[in-house]
């Protein structure tokens, strides 16, 4: 049976989820447009016919990548519970030890940033918002008397510098800092951040 017939934006979805299954594989460096193409069994033509050149492909995948973890944690921090209950989900899920982002694809990401302007702007504005949002369910329980935090913006500065720094940790340095290790740290910022103790962020609720 021949392949099922895609709309364009059902054929780039499939195309940039492939590309970001080699760069997860390969790096960036080492992709080829052969090889987004091997992996769905289509030509290099079809590829370069959405994405013009390796650079404008790889850019897109990231993009896409970054708007789907950003979804992902909307959904968390649009919760129906607390603001501790919330923050919490979204840590332990951004956390190198949740289910979050492939961090190989995104440590990837922060290297090539380093030459390439467009990727720069993709992983600038991820993290902008990921602080934004942090800040904001902070904030949230702030106003409603959940835990203390004077200034926001800065305690989400840190949690995600940090969470940032484990994922390199444990990711590229395997075996220097252990799962458990790090999300005991991980608790630890959290409830320092708000004023807690480390115990009150996972106390049933009353």
């Amino acid at each position: 049976m021949g392949r099922v017939r895609l709309s364009v934006a059902e054929r780039r979805a499939e195309l940039l989820r492939a590309a970001i299954e080699q760069i997860s594989a390969r790096g960036v460096a080492a992709l080829r447009i052969s090889d987004v193409a091997a992996a769905l069994g289509v030509s290099n033509a079809l590829v370069l016919y959405h994405f013009s050149t390796k650079e404008k492909l790889v850019a897109a995948a990231f993009t896409y990548a970054a708007e789907d973890d950003l979804a992902r944690l909307g959904r968390l921090l649009d919760r129906r519970t607390s603001a501790l209950r919330r923050l919490r989900a979204a840590v332990r899920w951004y956390a190198p030890t949740g289910q979050a982002k492939g961090w190989r694809l995104w440590i990837e990401g922060w290297a090539v940033a380093l030459r390439e302007p467009a990727l720069r702007e993709v992983a600038r504005e991820l993290d902008r918002q990921w602080k934004a949002s942090i800040a904001e369910v902070i904030a949230e329980g702030v106003a409603a008397g959940e835990f203390r935090c004077s200034a926001p913006e800065e305690a989400a500065l840190r949690l995600t510098a940090l969470l940032d720094g484990l994922a390199v940790q444990l990711t590229s340095y395997g075996g220097t800092v252990s799962r458990v290790r790090a999300q005991r740290w991980m608790d630890e910022a959290l409830a320092r951040e708000l004023g807690l103790e480390r115990e009150a962020l996972t106390a049933p609720r009353r």
